[in-house]
């Protein structure tokens, strides 16, 4: 396994982000097909035995179980300076809202909430998963900091917003001297590059980490045309988010396969191959050994600049789609200041 700093934090993480939506009780969350605790357990092993080190949840998956099946793995495994955690939190509820509940008061009650679940006293990353029309930003930035300042995160990162929104942000702590976010999670794969646009360079040029969700595309980039899993067939988000496109999509589908049965490896190989030449380090989902496998062995590979050239030239722009569909601003009359 290789390593990288994660942007601007002294994070030394794993090229590979083990992502950890697919853990959890089933019965409690949005998804049918997570893994029970003692598939996890086993997932996270292999993944400790690969290397990886990161790992990524959020209070949202399974109603915080993945948190608890995660945390209660990690500490059977090894002590807690030997791994990254990142979970993140919701925006208030309509309910909190009516309660008078403050942004950063939301924000000390949801990290609150994942320590327990986790079993921690401190995250490594506390993630800001979708941008909160609601709350106004000074509340949020405010509210990350004060827990940086409390100890209960050590970094924050952000998830699901345009550069401007990540940008105007930062600028807000620079500002005030609050904790600024060091990384981005946002959707990014071979079948859907949206964020090459504004998101990836500003984030070089700020030296921002990029760790990118559904890097395989739900499992599309991994499986030849025709092939299914339980996954594809029950996962409607991944449905909404991909199927619309799947025409022009299967094209590169069909050149990962190639490049995969050319080099002799998986096509999961290569599609987080080439994810990692524009990203620090890739969130990819496990529920099975050659999953976790599979993307510790991308770290290793290196694809060649000709087989890059082959695997972009057949994308056309895609529509937004799944959460970044929803980051639309309320009229500005509307929004709290």
């Amino acid at each position: 396994m290789k390593y990288t700093k994660l942007g601007n934090s002294d994070l030394t993480v794993s090229r590979i982000c083990m992502g950890c939506m697919g853990f959890g009780d089933a019965a409690r969350g949005q998804h049918s097909w997570t893994l029970d605790e003692e598939h996890t357990r086993e997932i996270i092993k292999r993944g400790l035995e690969l290397g990886i080190n990161f790992f990524d949840t959020a209070i949202a998956y399974q109603s915080g179980t993945s948190e608890q099946f995660l945390g209660r793995a990690l500490r059977n495994y090894g002590k807690r300076e030997d791994f990254v955690v990142a979970t993140k939190f919701l925006p208030r509820t309509k309910e909190d809202i009516e309660a008078g509940i403050s942004g950063q008061k939301h924000i000390e009650k949801m990290i609150d909430k994942s320590l327990e679940n986790l079993g921690m006293d401190y995250v490594d990353l506390y993630i800001y998963h979708m941008w909160d029309y609601k709350t106004p930003l000074y509340e949020i930035m405010d509210g990350l900091n004060r827990i940086v300042k409390a100890g209960k995160a050590r970094y924050i990162g952000i998830s699901n917003c345009f550069a401007w929104q990540l940008c105007m942000a930062n600028e807000l702590a620079e500002r005030e001297g609050f904790a600024k976010f060091v990384s981005v999670q946002g959707h990014y794969n071979l079948i859907f590059r949206e964020e090459e646009r504004e998101m990836v360079p500003y984030c070089r040029e700020e030296n921002i980490a990029l760790t990118p969700y559904s890097a395989l595309a739900g499992g599309r980039l991994s499986k030849r045309p025709g092939e299914r899993s339980k996954r594809l067939e029950e996962d409607s988000y991944a449905k909404l988010k991909y199927d619309a496109s799947r025409d022009q999509d299967e094209l590169i589908i069909g050149r990962v396969a190639q490049l995969a049965a050319e080099r002799n490896v998986s096509m999961t190989e290569i599609a987080l191959a080439w994810l990692l030449t524009k990203a620090a380090s890739p969130v990819a989902g496990a529920t099975k050994f050659h999953h976790v496998e599979g993307a510790a062995h991308a770290a290793e590979l290196t694809l060649r600049e000709e087989e890059i050239n082959y695997l972009e030239e057949a994308y056309v722009p895609h529509r937004l789609v799944g959460v970044m569909a929803q980051n639309t601003a309320a009229p500005k009359a509307e929004r709290p200041v």
